[in-house]
């Protein structure tokens, strides 16, 4: 279900990462930052927690078991 949930959320930020609806809007988010600026820092924010989700819960641990098996092999035949 993780890594359903991790594509998902990727789609969802796809989406709304083409963000239209700020382009003519000047206001000022604490009085000095870019209301679309402001936009793009929560979104990297976002997109980081997005990437730490799926390192935790979508990672291909059994992928990095086997590579890590197959190399130990490996070695032991060259010896």
């Amino acid at each position: 279900m993780g890594r359903y949930a991790i594509w998902i959320v990727a789609l969802l930020l796809f989406v709304l990462h083409h963000d239209f609806w700020w382009w003519g809007d000047t206001s000022l988010v604490f009085g000095f930052l870019p209301i679309g600026l402001a936009y793009h820092a929560g979104f990297s924010l976002a997109a980081g927690l997005l990437w730490l989700a799926a390192v935790k819960f979508a990672w291909p641990t059994d992928l990095e078991r086997w590579a890590s098996e197959d190399h130990a092999d490996q070695v032991e035949k060259r010896r």
